[in-house]
């Protein structure tokens, strides 16, 4: 499973970097600062949240619990829900789809799920720690 949980934060930074990079360029000259800042703070809580799912990979190996394997998935489903759900509603803004401003009610659930990830890491620590002699 740690191996799943690295691979993930990989592709998902690679997708940090590009979205981020996509911001600075083509974004901002083509929709509102608002809905730019929109997209960067998805950015942003992504791009945390794969170094968080790259540690949980990385203490799976030595606290092999449900703990630590609930934080990565919680990880992944945050990012899912709350950087997709900004990146969704920099898009309603940039298309002007009034009708649809509903999605950003999403992004708080993606929110918990974060949460829960660093919870559930910090619960997974004190669980079946290897011995060293």
């Amino acid at each position: 499973m740690h191996k799943g949980f690295i691979k993930t934060a990989a592709i998902l930074g690679l997708l940090s970097v590009a979205l981020g990079a996509f911001a600075a360029h083509a974004l901002k000259e083509t929709i509102s600062d608002y809905a730019v800042t929109i997209f960067e703070t998805g950015v942003r809580y992504q791009f945390y949240h794969v170094f968080a799912l790259l540690a949980a990979g990385i203490l799976y190996k030595e606290f092999p619990n449900n703990f630590i394997r609930w934080s990565g998935i919680f990880f992944i489903a945050g990012i899912i829900l709350f950087s997709g759900s900004l990146y969704c509603l920099t898009y309603i803004k940039g298309a002007v789809m009034p009708g649809y401003n509903w999605i950003g009610a999403i992004t708080p659930i993606g929110g918990l799920l974060f949460i829960l990830g660093w919870l559930s890491l910090f619960l997974g620590l004190f669980q079946n720690k290897k011995q060293t002699s």
